[in-house]
């Protein structure tokens, strides 16, 4: 499903280059959940944000499904953004000037999902993240918590193919994390792909596989053996 092969991200400046990832070579198969973990600096959102098609690699291959990216121009990049990819980030990225009901529904008006679909599919999410008496609010209106909470219910309501995390609980309390974790594995389990950066070895034990960024490259990449030990 993806592929990446001698994956770099460097940003030169006049004297020198500096490499936030190096050598990146990853396959990653439909349906694998994937865990990427590292200290920071390592470069574990930047390898989220190539995959993700929100950033390019300096030099490397890139396919998805197919498509070799790095030939592709920006508007088809930004298509299979859309087609293919649910993104939770670490910093919420709400719109401030949409309440919670118009932030959720935006994947839907993007891919043209008609009105009386998008209502239903809204309600159904507000509903299963108990936040039907936010769906008038505004971001700013909301706890951190709740703003992850919107985010995440923005990035599975499209239900996409391949969901990515980006330290998905970072910003919430236990039961909360819990929640949104055996979401992601019941995802997982229906055929979404998942690929989340967390420091958390709580949350790597829902997923399959994890691989250890260090200095911008792949150390370790191994099947997680302790997986279902907290299911």
């Amino acid at each position: 499903m993806i592929q990446l092969s001698d994956i770099d991200k460097s940003i030169a400046n006049r004297f020198s280059k500096q490499f936030i990832l190096k050598g990146i070579d990853l396959t990653i198969e439909k349906g694998e959940f994937l865990t990427i973990m590292g200290p920071s600096g390592a470069g574990k959102s930047t390898l989220l944000n190539i995959i993700g098609l929100l950033d390019d690699a300096s030099q490397g291959e890139y396919l998805l499904e197919g498509n070799l990216i790095h030939s592709l121009n920006d508007k088809k990049k930004s298509a299979l953004h859309k087609e293919y990819f649910g993104f939770v980030f670490q910093a919420y990225h709400l719109i401030d000037e949409l309440t919670v009901y118009e932030n959720i529904e935006t994947p839907l008006l993007y891919r043209g999902v008609k009105s009386s679909e998008r209502k239903s599919l809204v309600a159904e999410v507000l509903d299963r993240f108990g936040i039907v008496a936010k769906k008038d609010l505004f971001p700013e209106q909301l706890s951190g918590g709740q703003q992850q909470l919107v985010g995440v219910a923005r990035a599975i309501i499209g239900k996409p193919a391949i969901l990515l995390a980006d330290e998905p609980t970072g910003n919430l309390h236990s039961s909360q994390s819990k929640i949104i974790m055996e979401l992601f594995q019941e995802l997982n389990n229906q055929g979404t792909t998942i690929i989340q950066v967390t420091h958390s070895e709580e949350n790597a034990s829902y997923g399959s596989r994890i691989i250890e960024l260090e200095d911008g490259a792949i150390t370790k990449d191994y099947l997680n053996e302790t997986k279902n030990a907290v299911l």
